[in-house]
């Protein structure tokens, strides 16, 4: 009949695809089987080493997100893209060189092929609080001038103006979202500034030592990981309009202070968690993080649907239940 036609499959695109955030919002997607309301075919996964694929929608592909040869075929025919695949804060610091290859380099290689393909795919880039710095205002709004205090900052926040430009040009309709520092990562911790926020949890409640490299005054604004996904769908499922010209959106998050992390900690998994804790100022560390905003307006990301977490310690307690288990 006229007008029941089912909308057409796409085909998406997730860089990053083998790595924390990509495998998960892999899995989201394939549970959900579609993305604003479109049926998914097929998940095209491209990372450094082949990403899990058994399900038969999924593509896995083992490549540098620099290398046109690679990342031609991944992007042809994509109607939506997730660019997460980035080099960490920590490391773009320590090699600016690889940094620029990977974070904005690569960034322009595949706004170019999805430009090249005149699909106009939806693109979802993930930004992040390293975009801010210097001498912030009391509330620091979507619409706040970026003034980067690292190299990583400095290339978030160009790609954030790439993909802006991008859109405004009609290549690709863009949305980039400034993710909160991710707490509670799973894993070992990476080469990221931020990567005591979740060592500080995460390594006491498998009953390892850490460090922490910061004062227990230090503000952070954090999202958990099943907070992060479901807001990186979200930004996806959004109309263009909804975004119109600003397409950047500050996410919400928690602002929590590095002594109150170590209070949910304590709740979660008892003194003998917190005493696993050795305080040991890292001044390179600090200087990063400190020029961090530690909040910031999220009423614009309210007014389109987003949602953070209640509080941190119920982050603590989503790690516990998703990494560790009812037993521990």
């Amino acid at each position: 009949m006229p007008g029941c036609a089912s909308p057409p499959a796409m085909k998406v695109l997730i860089t990053g695809g083998a790595g924390f955030l990509g495998q998960r919002l892999a899995r989201t997607l394939l549970a959900k089987g579609s993305l604003g309301g479109q049926p998914i075919a097929q998940l095209v996964l491209v990372d450094r080493v082949a990403a899990e694929a058994s399900d038969p929608r999924v593509t896995a592909i083992a490549g540098d997100i620099g290398d046109v040869a690679v990342m031609r075929d991944a992007v042809a025919g994509a109607d939506a893209i997730f660019h997460l695949a980035a080099i960490v804060s920590g490391q773009a610091e320590e090699d600016f060189d690889l940094g620029m290859r990977v974070n904005l380099d690569a960034l322009r290689l595949l706004l170019d092929l999805a430009r090249e393909g005149g699909r106009r795919p939806r693109f979802v880039q993930t930004s992040s609080v390293a975009v801010y710095g210097g001498a912030l205002p009391a509330m620091v709004t979507d619409d706040t001038p970026l003034r980067p205090s690292s190299s990583y900052g400095m290339q978030k926040a160009v790609g954030e103006l790439l993909v802006g430009d991008y859109t405004r040009r009609g290549y690709v309709d863009g949305r980039i979202l400034r993710l909160p520092t991710i707490s509670v990562r799973p894993g070992k911790p990476n080469r990221a500034a931020s990567s005591f926020a979740s060592g500080l949890i995460r390594e006491p409640l498998n009953g390892e030592a850490t460090v922490c490299p910061v004062s227990l005054d230090t503000p952070l604004w954090l999202l958990s990981p099943r907070g992060a996904i479901d807001a990186i769908v979200a930004g996806a499922a959004l109309s263009g309009d909804a975004l119109g010209s600003q397409r950047a959106i500050n996410l919400p998050g928690v602002s929590v202070r590095v002594g109150e992390m170590i209070a949910a900690l304590e709740q979660v998994g008892g003194t003998q968690a917190v005493a696993r804790i050795t305080h040991a100022p890292d001044p390179a560390i600090e200087a990063i993080v400190c020029s961090w905003p530690a909040a910031w307006d999220t009423s614009r990301a309210a007014r389109l649907g987003f949602r953070g977490d209640p509080d941190f310690l119920s982050i603590v307690r989503a790690y516990a239940e998703d990494e560790l288990g009812a037993a521990k």
